[in-house]
């Protein structure tokens, strides 16, 4: 049945015209299931430190040569290797792949710009995640018309097929950062077609799916696994958020105000963020932030179910996104933090990327273009602060 299911998806993205000889990744057999899940669960094994290259070829205004090149350079790409990363998350703008490219085709300035990124990369001896990760007026048009699903199939497939003579244990695919679909079963319907290019596209690589909304927890543990088996599950951690995003302003309205959040929390030394809530329901909500005693125990005892649902489905589990913006946290409290989910995501056998290299959650800090890791988030990562 997910066999038949996995063709119908393939010749909706596909026409006849274009099919492609059948890939390993719809076995036939038992043996070749088996074969198919532990090359996930090894390569999985392969993803252990990473950290995630933002506001470079995503979210940024200004994607010219130049601007690239300069943003993160050669330099930042080797201290991310001799810092003890081992592979790199890197966004890209699913606009800027297909502005000003031909029918079925991508931005040829723009992948040529990120084919030397990922090479520099490469290199460094660094495992590279091409994550897709465009913007919030991207993914609405996912939500609402058939027609944006198509042509990112067709984008995939663009994507997919440059890099398939790539080594599969050095390049991963992750089909989409934070989807934000409501209808979990939508969401489903959508990557499986997208999956289904991708495989196509390149045989042999192993994609990295997520969870309908945001890539919770929450999220990951109602997903049902999709058919292809050489596929990786990922989820974003950043709980507790009145910590890890106190003073956002992009995000939900309640940790706009907030400056100097503790972690760990208690009843008791939550007040002061408690008087910053203007509204009653902010108030509630970081006084439950303080009863909840969010401490090294408690991130355990979440991320533990991050590893349930891996043995209960026999699929592998990543955590894509992780950590604190910096602004307005205490930084030996930033780091505690990073240390205790770092370490409870590696006692479930987890591998992670850090969000980020140099943005306003980084983990290093730039003066004059040159780059210097954070030694208390380097140490609290387990990484070489030096």
């Amino acid at each position: 049945m997910r066999m038949l299911l996995a063709c119908l998806l393939l010749s909706t993205c596909f026409p006849a015209a274009q099919s492609q000889p059948a890939a390993p990744s719809a076995p036939a057999s038992v043996a070749a299931t088996s074969l198919s899940a532990s090359l996930a669960a090894r390569r999985a094994q392969l993803l252990h430190r990473g950290i995630n290259a933002s506001m470079w070829f995503a979210q940024a205004s200004d994607y010219s040569p130049a601007r690239l090149r300069s943003y993160t350079t050669d330099d930042d790409i080797a201290l991310m290797h001799t810092m003890g990363f081992d592979h790199v998350r890197l966004s890209i703008d699913g606009d800027e792949l297909l502005r000003g490219a031909p029918p079925n085709g991508l931005n040829a300035i723009f992948v040529a710009e990120l084919e030397k990124a990922v090479n520099a990369m490469l290199k460094n001896d660094l495992r590279v995640i091409v994550d897709v990760h465009p913007s919030d007026e991207f993914k609405r048009q996912l939500r609402t018309e058939d027609a944006a699903v198509t042509q990112f199939c067709a984008l995939w497939t663009a994507l997919a097929g440059h890099y398939a003579q790539t080594n599969p244990d050095r390049i991963f695919f992750e089909v989409l950062n934070e989807p934000e679909f409501n209808n979990a079963q939508q969401w489903t319907a959508v990557q499986t077609r997208l999956i289904a290019a991708i495989r196509a596209a390149a045989p042999h690589h192993t994609i990295i799916a997520t969870a309908q909304h945001y890539s919770g927890l929450d999220d990951l543990l109602i997903l049902e696994p999709v058919p292809d088996t050489n596929v990786i599950y990922t989820f974003h951690d950043y709980e507790p958020f009145p910590f890890t995003h106190q003073g956002a302003t992009w995000t939900m309205a309640e940790v706009r105000p907030l400056r100097g959040v503790p972690y760990p929390s208690s009843p008791e030394n939550i007040a002061t963020a408690v008087s910053q809530e203007p509204q009653l329901s902010g108030q509630h909500w970081i006084n439950t932030y303080g009863v909840d005693r969010w401490d090294a125990a408690r991130i355990r005892s979440e991320l533990s179910f991050a590893g349930k649902w891996s043995a209960l489905h026999h699929v592998p589990v990543y955590c894509g996104e992780f950590g604190v913006y910096q602004p307005y946290a205490d930084p030996a409290m930033r780091a505690a933090w990073l240390r205790d989910t770092r370490a409870a995501l590696e006692d479930q056998g987890i591998g992670w990327a850090v969000w980020d290299y140099q943005g306003s959650f980084a983990v290093v800090t730039k003066t004059n273009g040159k780059a210097a890791p954070v030694p208390a988030v380097a140490t609290a990562l387990g990484l070489h602060p030096h």
